[in-house]
């Protein structure tokens, strides 16, 4: 499938007024290019693996809008058939309206083709094979180098939808479950994504684990990782579903289980999640809660305590953090 862009250079004091303005003439789900510092609360709610530290913001904006391209090499506009040039005309015809009153910058507006698998696979260019502390993280693009063949490897396919194990909070809750681990650890993972957690905890020793997670594609991305690292299936088990509000999918998983869970989600999801997550840990079970942002920590601690559990310690890298707690009765 192909998709005609129509991208304009603007100003980001600009942005939402021109989204907006062109929202009404059918162009919606606009893609934002500028170099505005991201806010604590869009890098909680980003939540990405691959985030670099941007370049000094200038001020400049580009919009970017996507129509599918139909047979004849139009496009349709608000449901309506529109050459490329008529869409064009329309844009710069609502942007000229703008200028009256405000400054939108240049103005300038292009046009470019592009194809769903720009979408789909353009992403892995930023996502190459990375160590955290001692293990080997590849992907499943690129080979061991025979150097690296001796290493610990963790084989890493996200997909499109889950996480790669770069970002901050993924290693924080490495780092722990390699602290607490023993041969006979059950481990439950919630907000399982790509598997990586559970993944790694098995390849370290953990002795069963169970994933659950919202997004059914969650299936196969742990299937495909699974098999990757050698994984045999009845080592882990996945669950869809949301074990926070889900009776069905609490049975399923089990009470006073686990002897360590995971959960590297966000802070909002942490907080009501930690008192039901305690009824499937065992006395003297580990909870490893990671994706807070530094200004959430305490939040979650307090939510933690409420719910029973012991706070045993807090794990930091950039601006985020990893608790860590046990049940004691």
């Amino acid at each position: 499938m192909k998709w005609v862009k129509f991208r304009i250079k603007t100003i980001t004091d600009a942005e939402d007024i021109i989204i907006s303005t062109l929202y009404d003439i059918g162009l919606e789900g606009a893609q934002i290019e500028d170099k505005v510092p991201l806010t604590a609360w869009e890098k909680e709610q980003m939540f990405v693996d691959i985030l670099p530290d941007g370049p000094e913001d200038d001020g400049i904006a580009y919009l970017s809008f996507f129509l599918e391209e139909r047979e004849d090499g139009g496009v349709e506009l608000g449901g309506v058939p529109a050459g490329r040039d008529e869409v064009v005309a329309r844009i710069r015809e609502e942007l000229d309206g703008l200028r009256a009153f405000m400054d939108i910058g240049e103005g300038a507006v292009t046009v470019e083709e592009t194809e769903d698998v720009d979408w789909i696979n353009n992403w892995k260019q930023y996502f190459h094979q990375f160590y955290i502390d001692d293990l080997l993280v590849i992907p499943s693009w690129e080979e061991v180098r025979a150097e690296d063949a001796d290493k610990r490897i963790l084989h890493i396919d996200p997909g499109t939808a889950f996480g790669t194990g770069m970002h901050e909070t993924t290693q924080l809750c490495i780092r722990q479950i390699k602290k607490y681990l023993t041969p006979e650890t059950e481990l439950l993972d919630v907000g399982t994504g790509s598997g990586i957690l559970a993944i790694l905890a098995l390849m370290y020793g953990a002795k069963h684990a169970v994933g659950t997670d919202l997004d059914p594609c969650a299936v196969e991305a742990v299937a495909q990782n699974r098999e990757a690292n050698g994984i045999a299936e009845e080592k882990f088990e996945m669950m869809i579903g949301n074990i926070i509000s889900d009776r069905a999918i609490q049975d399923r998983v089990g009470y006073e289980r686990y002897d360590m869970v995971t959960a590297n989600i966000l802070a909002d999801v942490l907080v009501p999640l930690a008192p039901v997550i305690v009824r499937h840990m065992k006395k003297g079970g580990i909870c490893i809660m990671s994706g807070i942002i530094n200004a959430k920590e305490e939040t979650v601690r307090q939510a933690l305590e409420r719910g029973g559990l012991t706070i045993l310690e807090a794990t930091y890298q950039g601006e985020w953090v990893s608790v860590t707690a046990r049940r004691e009765r």
